[in-house]
């Protein structure tokens, strides 16, 4: 793991992908703990490189893109699901990764929509699956195409899923996508909230058994913490070199995050995905990257 500091975010998934594969992972549920509060010090960490204002600019048009992609996503999966014969928590879960965050909003609506474990994992795995490959081929097709920074950045906020992928992605392009992807991603993420109470209402008869259970709602409150952090470096006149040993301590906990995602991938967790959820999947994350990708273009 301590490789992974001095190496790139792309370098450092690969390599965990490899340990995963050939060596195995035995602090899988240690690595998965680390790399989801990792990530959210590293994305905090982030905004301390940013401009309000600029932020605001760069990500207005990412919030009409968001709006429209994640209740067209929502909508379009779970009908798509239906008529594949996938179970319909296991398509809505899909659905809900594909069109906001990843396994963000995965682990946030599996416990409203009273999702049974089976049905967190192989979505997770499906999502997961598609990040990995997402890393490694949204920049060389952002290369080939000629995107300019900010288009990458608002193209790899939608179509990619998780936030661990976006910010590696788009750190991979250059700075200025990496600023733009990161404030339109956490604009997608926080529609976690409004989901979740949806989802509520929306599965309350399957789930009327269990009525008298407690609704948890997971509220992603890294993202406020991100925002301060931008309010803070707008408004407030920070030493030179603080700011630099915040940026530089943010990418290089971006590339140990990423390192323990790749840890996370098993032979076990590729085969129980199935056929059907992963070509939900892939269906899905092809309409949502094509179609960002015209807008943007």
């Amino acid at each position: 793991m301590a490789v992974s500091v001095f190496v790139s975010p792309a370098v450092a998934l690969f390599a965990g992908i490899v340990l995963a594969l050939f060596v195995g992972n035995p602090y899988g549920a240690l690595s998965k703990k680390v790399s989801k509060y990792l990530l959210q010090a590293a994305v905090v960490g982030l905004g301390f490189g940013m401009n309000l204002h600029e932020s605001l600019a760069a990500g207005k048009d990412g919030i009409i893109f968001t709006i429209v992609s994640v209740t067209g996503v929502m909508v379009i999966g779970y009908s798509i699901g239906r008529m594949m014969g996938i179970l319909p928590k296991l398509s809505y879960l899909i659905s809900a990764g594909t069109a906001i965050c990843g396994g963000s909003a995965i682990a946030a609506v599996s416990p409203v929509v009273k999702a049974d474990d089976n049905e967190t994992s192989i979505s997770l795995a499906v999502i997961f699956t598609l990040n990995a490959i997402a890393l490694f081929i949204f920049p060389p097709i952002g290369e080939m195409l000629g995107l300019t920074q900010n288009q990458f950045g608002l193209w790899a906020a939608i179509a990619i899923h998780d936030t661990s992928s976006v910010v590696g992605a788009a750190s991979i392009y250059g700075e200025e996508a990496l600023k733009v992807a990161t404030t339109v991603k956490l604009t997608r993420a926080l529609w976690i909230i409004p989901l979740s109470i949806v989802s509520i209402f929306i599965f309350a008869r399957q789930n009327r058994n269990q009525e008298g259970e407690k609704t948890k709602i997971n509220i992603p409150w890294f993202i406020f913490l991100f925002i301060l952090a931008m309010v803070i470096n707008t408004y407030i006149s920070l030493p030179e070199g603080l700011l630099e040993v915040i940026k530089v301590a943010s990418h290089k906990a971006l590339s140990v995050t990423l390192f323990l995602v790749g840890c996370g991938l098993s032979v076990a967790s590729i085969k129980k995905v199935g056929f059907k959820p992963v070509l939900l999947g892939v269906i899905l994350w092809i309409i949502i990257s094509v179609v960002t990708l015209f807008v943007v273009l």
